[in-house]
């Protein structure tokens, strides 16, 4: 379990703590349903990307997780944005970046959205025939052309993102007139990026799409007489979130992407679940407890509108007691969350101690895509964030109040 959890995790008298700080307290001081981030693990995965990657442009995948507090560690550490809407760019420049290190994508964008990323220097990502125009209308200076290698990559068909059917991106010949219509309007055409898909547990559809980014770029050289300054191939490696699960590790994923891209050029990656998945951990408190049909269910104070994965991606989990992280499991439990739904299932079957009423259920890997997915149905507020390192934990994410939830409406 403990190569699940973040790096800083320990088990001792019976108590799960994260950065120096026990569990139980965390959720005493600051309620359930809690995500306590780890920092050393964020800070060590930014730099396992510096090292897999000398010399490369990294920028974070925002959507993972949008928040200032983490964005900001991530600056520390010499890492960007990647963002895709007014909301996110607002995030990275509420954290200090600058224009020079955000990239704005998005498969639709506005022309507010492309006047917002003008006016704030960043690098606009061109996603579709019309947006040359546009972009240069809005005032933007430097551009990439996101291109669709016709690659599907083996993960949930609801994040591929580079096969021929992609809403994402520009196929060979449409990329090739966008750069033309980009350059002859005036903008700096630097490069071309592709994205494969997200929860990458291989690297092989990411080499192929590697091989035909470099064939387009030789065709964009004898066709167009351009070469790009910028390779942007993405992010998408994945993370555990079971035991059973084989992803690679950083250092494995990328030396061989950027092997076999050209000399001289700036490489720009896009990581986001692997940089905070695993530093993210989810704390529950315990609730009814009872048997229906031959299942043993667990129902804890959150569920599908903090972390909907399960429901959307068919998602997998793992879990422990952090209150009695030392007990052997003598059952095996159903996790539910408390929405008025049946499917509304955290992990279908997980061995525990028997859970009682007030118990500290712990989910790892729940850093990415969780609280960024997050609703309130059911009129159930967002919880909150903190960020421990060295025995302190900062709150980074407010816990929703329920007079938030009515602040809309008329």
């Amino acid at each position: 379990m403990l190569d699940l959890l973040p790096l800083t995790a320990e088990i001792a008298d019976g108590q799960l703590s994260i950065g120096g700080m026990a569990a139980s307290r965390l959720a005493e001081e600051h309620g359930t349903p809690l995500v306590v981030y780890c920092e050393e693990t964020i800070r060590a995965q930014a730099r396992a990307y510096r090292a897999a990657a000398p010399g490369a442009s990294i920028v974070y995948g925002t959507k993972a997780f949008a928040n200032v507090a983490l964005l900001r560690v991530l600056a520390e550490e010499g890492v960007g944005a990647d963002v895709s809407t007014l909301g996110e760019l607002a995030f990275a420049r509420e954290a200090g970046l600058d224009g020079g290190r955000i990239l704005f994508h998005g498969n639709n964008k506005s022309d507010d959205e492309l006047r917002a990323a003008a006016e704030a220097g960043a690098t606009v990502v061109l996603d579709a025939p019309d947006e040359p125009a546009r972009a240069a209308a809005a005032g933007v200076g430097r551009v990439l052309v996101r291109l669709t290698p016709g690659v599907e990559a083996v993960t949930h068909q609801s994040i591929q993102t580079a096969h021929d059917e992609s809403k994402f991106g520009l196929a060979p010949d449409a990329a090739l007139a966008a750069i033309a219509e980009a350059r002859a309007l005036g903008m700096d055409v630097a490069g071309i990026h592709f994205h494969v898909g997200s929860q990458l547990a291989r690297v092989e559809e990411s080499l192929v799409a590697v091989d035909r980014l470099v064939a387009f770029c030789a065709r964009a050289g004898v066709e167009l007489g351009w070469t790009p300054q910028v390779l942007d191939i993405g992010g998408g490696l994945g993370i555990k979130y079971t035991r059973d699960e084989h992803v690679p590790e950083i250092a494995d994923f990328v030396p061989p992407l950027v092997a076999r891209l050209p000399a001289g050029v700036q490489v720009v990656l896009e990581p986001g679940r692997s940089l905070v998945g695993r530093a993210g951990v989810t704390l529950y408190r315990v609730g009814v407890v009872k048997d229906s049909g031959g299942v043993s269910y667990v129902a804890v104070d959150g569920g599908m509108s903090d972390n909907p994965r399960p429901q959307l991606y068919g998602a997998r989990y793992e879990a422990l007691l952090a209150n009695r992280a030392d007990e052997l499991p003598d059952g095996v439990f159903r996790i539910a969350g408390k929405h008025c739904e049946s499917g509304d299932v955290l992990i279908d079957a997980i061995a525990l101690p028997h859970p009682r009423r007030g118990d500290l259920l712990a989910v790892p890997a729940t850093g990415a895509y969780t609280l960024a997915m997050a609703s309130t149905y059911n009129g159930v507020p967002n919880p909150a964030a903190v960020l421990v390192a060295g025995g302190v934990a900062r709150l980074v994410r407010a816990r929703q109040p329920v007079a938030d939830l009515l602040r809309f409406e008329r």
